[in-house]
């Protein structure tokens, strides 16, 4: 018997992945045997020769499992043949690495296959030549939020490159289990955040599902192969029970006089997860895992299965979706009823014609599957309904800079898209929003101008307030006035989307700019004169570009505008700029200057209580500032303290950054002990800023106390732009388990920044 190479439950329509090791040649083989199962001619010429250029370009390079490299863009070439996909993508899956590992460059690509698969390749290709460096490390979001507005750029020009990134995405998720722990989990973090709701919103559930189950097999390992393990169990029963219903079925729609296809299966297993973490229950008390899919010829036969269906068994209250008559947001059609078997175990049926099953499968790749058309040329289907989400995107790119706020945006855009809700215009216009959405939510996917103009709204004809939570089958109508003064900053804690809320937020940035611009050197100069800052000191036109730079901003007028509306703390910038200072003009301190001021012997003290190194000092107490909280990892400093031993503070502290330089001398170096017992607690305080909404600080406690984290202390308070400011004081193991927890409260909605205080 053959090892598994790559081992997946093929089920659910994923995709068929190789089963064991064959060797480049012989993969190549098997992708000519695919695409030659619906390509319309035997011209394999660009593919074969995309096939030798790739081969040759890294036959020096090894993936990290051991294997030949050219193992991977052939399997991602499968993977889009598996799609049915043209020519020039097999071709650029095939030649998507070499412009970003080798010598192969743009131009080369362009002169040997032509414009269109150069600009392929080219749209997948990471922008590593950049530099996103924080303090002389990567900083991953900047170079992740990058790479993304590159890609979907290069999609807005042609949407198969997306694909292309899917079906790379699929394979580096199917060999993660060569990658080190932490790269599994940030790859299978970012797969789940980002990649698999792109699949979802093109449709193509046939790489979903998968990205998905992968996802949490490395996100969740112990729940993953619980589930696998548990599931397994019940298989012959499981299939036992699905036959039976499938034979009845059969029976009945047969006796209708219906032509359809039936199969059943189980529900994979990222799906069975979200449920019994949605309804807080254990996989017994999950009832229906199982789905029957009938296939039939025309819609008519959809609705008459449905008839000989209800006839059969007894629907569940409140769980049939028409989706044929209304539409997903990705196009996505099938009528989706939950019955109650003959042994009380409920289940799904979902019916749907050939035609939709190829769309729910394919999604948007369905349209890239070569067609004979008269002059024999391929004919491209273009799909406007389902890109209109990225044209949304691409708006969000122009109007901002900050690329963390893009990205807070993107994954929340991405997240709200699995729950809709229906509604319609007063002409029978049918929109897709987010569940919970508001009239003001209908009136921003109109447009921009009858959001910023609206004054109220009508439901199904009656007045509403504008908190009404739409339900599905309303009909919305906005009332505007051309006398409006523009939207409410109110609104941004009511509204769903983040199309409206994005919007609302462009809105005052582009209204009040220059009154923020003023406020934010306001913010500024307070700041400053409360620290006793030498502004003239500070305010560099190398600083500033440095935090232009940093920030993604492309004037300092839109920093200054960002500070005055809430977007940055004045006291970021400050700091910031402090650093830059001091760095520059950091005076070196002698060993002699450091032995006159404590009077001591220059040594190292040995292993410590606290956890620290100091030089020069000697049976001194040392204790941790409470303006800065250091914990093991930061860089610190000792400030001797007379009558009170040695004070430890983060290099980054304000008050170490600003002590006089009569007492510069009484720094002195310190560090952590290699091993500082990790049972030791620290305090650690951290300054999170948040559009504010209701339940805001429920999900801020949630996180921390999912986390073990033992709250000391919390502050917050609102400004009147709507911008919550919180204090937290928690006690903490060390810098890394204070960075994984601060990256959580990143992903909380409406969260804007989180800053540890440096006093």
């Amino acid at each position: 018997m053959t090892e598994e190479k790559y081992p997946l439950v093929i089920d659910d329509g994923r995709i068929e992945s190789m089963q064991e090791y064959l060797s480049p040649e012989e993969l190549y083989q098997d992708l000519i045997k695919r695409v030659r199962k619906y390509h319309p001619s035997d011209d394999i010429t660009l593919i074969e020769k995309a096939y030798h250029t790739a081969d040759e370009a890294h036959k020096e390079q090894r993936r990290k499992s051991g294997e030949p490299y050219i193992i991977h863009p052939l399997c991602v070439a499968i993977i889009l043949a598996d799609l049915e996909m043209d020519k020039e993508t097999i071709a650029a899956g095939l030649l998507h690495d070499v412009i970003e590992d080798t010598i192969i460059t743009y131009e080369e690509i362009c002169k040997e296959f032509g414009e269109e698969v150069a600009l392929l390749v080219d749209g997948v290709t990471k922008l590593q030549k950049l530099k996103f460096e924080v303090n002389g490390s990567i900083d991953r979001l900047e170079m992740q939020a990058e790479n993304l507005r590159k890609m979907f750029l290069a999609m807005a020009k042609d949407i198969r490159v997306i694909l292309i990134k899917l079906a790379d995405r699929l394979h580096n998720m199917r060999t993660l289990e060569h990658q080190p722990p932490e790269s599994q989990q940030r790859i299978a973090r970012e797969t789940l955040d980002i990649y698999s709701p792109i699949a979802q919103r093109l449709g193509i559930s046939k790489i979903k599902v998968e990205l998905d189950d992968l996802s949490l097999r490395y996100l969740e390992p112990e729940i993953y192969f619980d589930l696998v393990d548990k599931i397994a169990i019940q298989k012959t029963e499981r299939e036992r029970y699905i036959q039976d219903i499938v034979d009845e079925v059969s029976k009945h729609i047969a006796s209708a006089g219906i032509k359809a296809q039936i199969d059943g299966r189980v529900k994979h297993f990222f799906s069975i997860y979200k449920k019994m973490k949605n309804q807080n229950k254990t996989l017994d008390q999950i009832y229906d895992l199982f789905a029957v899919r009938i296939i039939v010829d025309s819609v008519k036969d959809c609705y008459a299965c449905l008839g000989v269906i209800h006839e059969i068994y007894k629907p569940m209250p409140g769980r049939f979706k028409d989706y044929i008559a209304m539409p997903k947001a990705n196009m996505y059609q099938s009528l989706h009823t939950t019955l109650i078997g003959s042994s009380g175990q409920p289940f799904e049926i979902q019916i749907r014609t050939y035609e939709m099953h190829k769309a729910a499968e394919y999604g948007i790749a369905a349209h890239w599957k070569y067609k004979e058309a008269s002059d024999g040329k391929k004919v491209e289907v273009q799909e406007e309904e389902k890109l209109v989400w990225l044209r949304q995107i691409l708006e969000w790119q122009r109007d901002m800079s900050d690329n963390k706020e893009f990205m807070n945006l993107l994954k929340s855009d991405l997240d709200l898209f699995s729950d809709s809700v229906y509604c319609f215009t007063p002409t029978g216009e049918v929109k897709n929003l987010p569940a919970g959405s508001t009239p003001i939510d209908f009136a921003y996917s109109i447009h921009s101008a009858v959001g910023n103009k609206m004054v109220g709204a009508r439901v199904n004809g009656k007045l509403v307030t504008i908190d009404y939570e739409i339900k599905n089958g309303d009909r919305v109508e906005i009332m505007t006035s051309q006398n409006s003064k523009g939207p409410s900053r109110d609104w941004l804690s009511v509204v769903k989307s983040t199309q409206a809320k994005n919007k609302i937020t462009q809105w005052f940035k582009s209204e009040l700019k220059e009154d923020n611009i003023i406020r934010g050197k306001e913010l500024l100069a307070a700041y400053c004169k409360a620290k006793t800052i030498n502004t003239l000191e500070i305010m560099r036109a190398e600083y500033m570009d440095a935090l232009m730079a940093k920030y993604g901003f492309k004037d300092w007028d839109s920093v200054l505008a960002a500070v005055g509306h809430g977007g940055l703390k004045e006291g970021q910038i400050i700091n910031k700029m402090l650093e830059f200072y001091e760095r520059d003009h950091k005076k070196q301190i002698t060993d002699e200057e450091v032995l006159e001021e404590i009077g001591q012997n220059r040594q190292i003290l040995p292993r410590s209580e606290s956890g620290i190194i100091v030089k020069g000092i000697h049976d001194l107490a040392v204790r941790f500032s409470k303006c800065c909280n250091p914990v093991p990892g930061d860089e610190i400093v000792g400030f001797v303290t007379r009558g009170r031993g040695i004070t430890i503070h983060r290099t980054d502290c304000v008050n170490v950054i600003n002590v006089p330089e009569l007492d510069k001398p009484r720094l002195i170096d310190a560090e952590w002990q290699t091993e500082v017992s990790n049972t030791g607690k620290y305090m650690a305080e951290i300054n999170i800023f948040a559009t504010n909404r209701s339940g805001l600080l429920a999900d801020i406690s949630r996180v921390l106390t999912e986390n073990n984290i033992d709250i000391q202390s919390l502050n917050t308070r609102t400004s009147k732009q709507g911008i919550a400011s919180m204090t937290i004081n928690f006690e903490i193991s060390g810098k890394e388990e204070l960075a994984r927890i601060m990256e959580k409260l990143r992903s909380i909605p409406n969260v804007q920044d989180i800053v540890r205080a440096r006093g």
